[in-house]
């Protein structure tokens, strides 16, 4: 027999033998005053311990626990325990057919649910995340941490990426170069098949690199609208694309021997995959160790700590059953007050009120500090609860709150009055601010309240100006015809003034300062003609953008993006169709 952790024998044991020791000498209190042979007439016999009956009693108890706790063992030989794990790569299509709602919500949402039922029901298993369109990118690599990779898997949407189309080539590539070392590689494929009607080219690599690929069609066979972001449905040609269930892909799993399955609105399907993913897998062996086997012994010791103490407590002196009572009156007035005030034990739900508030967490605080104040009407704990609410910018509860807390010292009430006109003009009420700012000012002169109200009346004021100045706009605007007519018939007299006073300034002038007139104007037009036609022509640019030239302006927006996807085939890809269709 060993024991697991022989420490608490060291450093347990002796200080007991010394309090044992010290029990053993010590002496009864009425033997000060009385001699043995007094004692043992006066004693009545009433089968009870003596002391050091009991404390030997107490001292075995002690005994046993301390050796329950060292932990007794025998040892029964060694095990060895291998850990073994499933590599499963998950391909995600987020192209924007995927968008198609006739998988509610839509087929994305679909299908990263079902991930997630995946990553629940595997959680011993090596899981990493591929999402994919014209390109594949790197969202998870292999891992057990499942909670990541649940976390990553929820950020992805359409708009992760701009390019356009669906590329399964793309996907067996970069599960042939991630796991080179295995031999037999799986990848799970959540996608509604594309637009592509051949897949040789697929079934052909991934035969090549022994790659079985297990394909989830998210999609049905009627299809749907594919509705972008801003509300828009994509167009082709004119017409509203109705994007369907490509079955053909069912070829790349079959015929590379993996399953097929069309999505439910359950979560079955999944984890029908699942089952079929982990019989044609081969689980790699990732360590392995060697460990001892115990019988644990504990409980003897234990067992026997729980005898001592039944027996030492069974029989108590007389004085000692007239103070349980006590006890239990003490127990009955702790916990059956439920209506008192304030109870004995408040104090822990006010630190916690009191800790949640110093971390941040207001809400929690609000809700301790006002179900206490609710108990106790205690007005300090309506002023923190209102404070919490405050910063939690639910202003309407905070004032409730502040209403409700009342202050016999000055300083306080001062406070709750400033705090509460703080409230008011967060919540847009001024001139109630302005009251609560008065009546603060009225207890106590503070400085910062002084300069809230003088801001919160300044606000008031420009609110009061605008609706003045709108009104005065109104009327600019609806001034009478005739003003207008009389107005347009004084400016024709001073124009027609200006024309006469014009001809008799160019009749003195020469003909070479009329010539040169003319060449300036001329030159004028003829920059303006420049100007108007450089723009117009830059606008046309700006419109006008060839293929290439947006290639590359939606590479750039990939390589500067700020997702936390990286991509991993860095060259174009390899299959690129007449027919393939830009969703």
């Amino acid at each position: 027999m060993t024991f697991l952790h022989p420490e608490f024998l060291y450093y347990m044991l002796p200080p007991l033998f010394i309090l044992f020791g010290l029990l053993l000498t010590q002496k009864e209190a009425h033997a000060d005053f009385f001699s043995q042979d007094v004692m043992e007439k006066l004693r009545v016999n009433a089968n009870t311990l003596t002391l050091q009956a009991r404390n030997s009693l107490f001292f075995l108890m002690a005994f046993f626990m301390i050796i329950a706790l060292a932990q007794p063992v025998i040892k029964d030989g060694k095990v060895e325990i291998k850990a073994k794990s499933a590599d499963i790569m998950i391909a995600l299509d987020i192209s924007d057919s995927m968008l198609a709602a006739d998988v509610y919500p839509n087929r994305l949402e679909s299908a990263k649910e079902k991930v997630l039922t995946l990553l629940e029901d595997a959680p011993n298993e090596r899981i990493g995340i591929v999402a994919f369109a014209k390109n594949s990118y790197l969202v998870s690599p292999l891992s057990f941490d499942t909670a990541s990779v649940a976390f990553l898997l929820r950020g992805l949407d359409t708009s992760s990426i701009t390019e356009k189309g669906t590329d399964f080539l793309s996907i067996l590539e970069v599960v042939s170069k991630t796991q080179k070392s295995q031999e037999k590689k799986i990848v799970l494929i959540l996608s509604d098949g594309g637009d592509k009607d051949d897949f040789k080219e697929e079934i052909e690599l991934a035969k090549k690199n022994g790659i079985t690929v297990f394909v989830l069609g998210v999609a049905t066979k009627q299809g749907a609208p594919i509705k972008l972001q801003d509300g828009t449905f994509i167009k082709h040609n004119g017409e509203i694309i109705i994007s369907k269930l490509n079955e053909k892909i069912a070829d790349l799993a079959i015929k590379t021997g993996g399953v097929y399955i069309e999505n439910t609105t359950s979560s079955n399907d999944i984890k029908t995959m699942l089952k079929e993913i982990m019989s044609k897998s081969e689980e790699k062996e990732l360590k392995s160790q060697e460990i001892e086997k115990n019988r644990p012994l504990f409980y003897y010791p234990l067992g026997m700590a729980l005898l001592i103490l039944l027996i030492a407590t069974s029989s108590f002196y007389k004085k000692s059953r007239a103070a349980a009572p006590s006890i239990f009156i003490f127990f009955y007035l702790l916990f059956s007050n439920q209506h008192a005030e304030a109870g004995i034990l408040d104090f822990i739900a006010l630190k916690k009120a009191k800790e949640a508030y110093e971390n941040g967490r207001f809400e929690e605080s609000a809700k301790l500090y006002e179900s206490y104040a609710n108990e106790s009407k205690n007005g300090e704990s309506y002023y923190n609860a209102a404070n919490a609410y405050y910063k939690q910018k639910k202003y309407k509860e905070a004032i409730e709150s502040y209403k409700k807390a009342t202050f016999e010292d000055e300083d306080k009430r001062a406070k709750n009055f400033s705090n509460l006109g703080n409230a008011y003009a967060k919540d847009g009420d001024l001139q109630k601010a302005i009251g609560s700012y008065e009546e603060s000012l009225k207890i106590k002169e503070d400085k910062e309240t002084r300069e809230n109200l003088q801001e919160v009346e300044k606000l008031l004021k420009k609110q009061e100006q605008e609706p003045d100045k709108k009104s005065n706009q109104d009327e600019k605007k609806e001034e009478p015809k005739d003003s207008q007519q009389n107005k347009s018939d004084k400016n024709r007299e001073k124009n027609q003034e200006k024309e006469d006073k014009n001809k008799s300034q160019d009749e003195k002038k020469s003909d070479k300062e009329k010539k040169s007139d003319e060449t300036k104007n001329e030159d004028k037009t003829k920059k303006d003609e420049k100007n108007s036609s450089s723009q117009t022509k830059g606008l046309n640019k700006e419109n006008i953008m060839s293929d290439a030239e947006e290639q590359k302006w939606m590479e750039q927006l990939n390589m500067n993006s700020k997702s936390y996807m990286y991509k991993i085939n860095d060259k174009e890809s390899s299959s690129i169709s007449k027919d393939e269709k830009p969703w």
